[in-house]
């Protein structure tokens, strides 16, 4: 079973690549209008918009996806419910496809509504407290984005029409709202200040769910989204302020990663650092380098949750990376792909990182930014850098000797898949940068300005084995880091605060005050007084209804 669905998903991937390259050499896009149902003067209609870009998109998700099945034939081989699992992953693609498509907001409602839904039914697939509570901070975050994205189509009925492509091209004042709506939903989902925490406690999925999911389809469907939104979104009057919260997020994200030791919670973090990165570029206006940075991102980062969930695997679940070590020595193919992946992230030389990272923050320098967004963007490479060799020196150079505790050997599925991965993640980058731009996309600068990437990677290096000699002292400091900048905690303490208070002006006012002098005392006497009247009026009035039924009775005999 597994085997077909992955084998099909494969299949379908290098149709949806090639026409995809057919679209855009021919310049061409199709839309397509299906009416499904007429109710008096009222189309029900969905329409699916399909062009280069949702064709590549959805070519990318459906490749990983094929992958992600055949790795999970051996990664869930004793599972108990293996079908099930199968089933939700596969609604979770059509979920992904109908928002890739559609052109209506009410069916990309859907589409985005069931990655939520399909995404906590997978959260919550292993059944313990731990998963619960992460399923539901997921689910109501994600509920936070339906709520805007449904706010936002009650507003465009204003304007007659569902389809986003027609309000592309305008700038009404009115169009403000409605994009800033669009923005918050996309942040929901993928997980930006203020609403990060959710993005950890996912983690709590299965591992082949990880690797889909945080790599390809629910995190990077708020930037597709507003990718497809793009020329609306620039034309938004707090751009300034979405470009800080999406750079403050890639610098959140990198210092949590430096102080966390579950593995699987460090790789979420640095999905997390690379959407800030995705977000910050398409504030500044470039929307095709933020595309190409999400397809690029999508490989290497589903490799680097592969190659986690079978050391995870390995180690017999356990997931802290203090307990990893000399795992090279055991598992020399894994931890090749292993490295090309961190190598990737980090936009080491002619790896498929390289190619999108090395645009981006060049394209970055080229803009007229001010002297510290400047540094505070360079910051975030050199927390990349200092973050993945922090992990490669606990999996590959610090060790604990528990040898005998490991014993493990890849499935032919599992090498399989890793092969394919691994082979997008080094030649993705360049082949994509030949066929997207007709010309090369270069930037002019000066020797140092170029090498200031090359700096902050050797600096991120120092600042690694600087952090791994710093004594617990400052063990306050490293647990606000590590925690978020205790935004998960600050987030659920107003909230109950907030929810607290509402329901306690409640009780104050309605409780113990009005309605219970009108409820417990004032209903009871009004009641009690209508219902005498009323069987006064029905007693001492009988005569006249008997002289009522005699005359009715007298007028139809006659």
């Amino acid at each position: 079973m597994y085997f077909i669905f992955s084998f099909s998903l494969f299949i379908l991937a290098l149709m949806m690549i090639f026409f995809g390259l057919f679209f855009l050499n021919m310049n061409m896009s199709f839309v397509m209008d299906w009416e499904i149902l007429t109710l008096n003067s009222v189309n029900v209609n969905l329409t699916l918009y399909i062009d280069w870009m949702s064709l590549l998109f959805s070519g990318v998700v459906l490749i990983i996806s094929s992958m992600v099945i055949l790795y999970s034939n051996d990664y869930m081989n004793s599972d108990s419910y293996k079908f099930r699992f199968l089933l939700l992953v596969f609604l979770f693609i059509i979920s992904m496809m109908l928002m890739i498509f559609s052109l209506n907001m009410v069916s990309i409602l859907l589409g985005w509504d069931g990655l939520g839904l399909v995404s906590y039914c997978l959260v919550i697939y292993y059944q313990n407290s731990s998963s619960y509570s992460s399923g539901m901070l997921t689910v109501l975050t994600n509920r936070l984005g339906d709520v805007f994205i449904l706010i936002g189509i009650v507003w465009i009925f204003n304007f007659g029409s569902f389809n986003f492509m027609n309000y592309l091209m305008m700038n009404y004042g009115w169009l403000n709202l409605f994009i800033l709506l669009i923005i918050l939903a996309s942040f929901t989902k993928s997980a930006q200040i203020p609403f990060s925490s959710w993005l950890p406690a996912a983690m709590a999925a299965p591992t082949p769910v990880s690797s889909l999911v945080h790599s390809s389809t629910l995190v990077t469907a708020g930037v597709y989204l507003l990718i497809r939104f793009g020329p609306l979104v620039l034309t938004c009057e707090y751009i300034d302020f979405f470009f800080i919260i999406s750079v403050l997020t890639m610098i959140m994200a990198g210092l949590g990663a430096n102080f966390e030791f579950d593995l699987k919670k460090i790789v979420a973090f640095s999905t997390l650092s690379q959407l800030g990165l995705m977000m910050s570029i398409l504030f500044s206006g470039f929307i095709e380098l933020s595309y190409f940075h999400l397809l690029s991102h999508a490989f290497f980062k589903s490799l680097l949750f592969m190659c986690s969930g079978l050391m995870i695997h390995m180690s017999f679940d356990n997931q802290d990376i203090r307990y990893m070590g000399f795992v090279f020595n055991e598992k020399p193919y894994m931890m090749t792909c292993f490295l090309v992946s961190n190598f990737s992230l980090c936009g080491l030389f002619f790896l498929s990182g390289f190619y999108s990272k090395d645009l981006v923050v060049e394209s970055f320098l080229n803009m007229n930014f001010n002297f510290f967004n400047m540094i505070i963007y360079l910051m975030g490479i050199l927390l990349t850098v200092c973050y993945t060799f922090r992990l490669i020196s606990y999996i590959m150079i610090k060790g604990v000797s528990l040898f005998s505790f490991r014993l493990f050997s890849e499935d032919w599925s599992s090498f399989f898949s890793l092969i394919i991965l691994v082979t997008f993640s080094i030649i993705f980058g360049g082949l994509y940068s030949w066929i997207m731009f007709e010309t090369p996309y270069m930037n002019v600068f000066p020797f140092l300005n170029k090498m200031m990437i090359l700096i902050f990677m050797v600096l991120g290096l120092f600042m690694y084995m600087y952090l791994s000699k710093i004594n617990m002292n400052f063990i306050g400091l490293f647990y606000f880091l590590g925690s978020m900048w205790y935004l998960n905690f600050l987030g659920s303490v107003f909230m109950n605060i907030s929810f607290f208070n509402v329901s306690l002006s409640y009780k104050n006012l309605i409780d113990d005050s009005w309605g219970e002098f009108y409820i417990s005392f004032y209903m009871p006497s009004l009641l009690s007084e209508l219902s005498l009247k009323l069987n006064y009026l029905i007693f001492n009035n009988l005569k006249y209804y008997m002289l009522s039924f005699f005359l009715m009775m007298f007028y139809f005999v006659l």
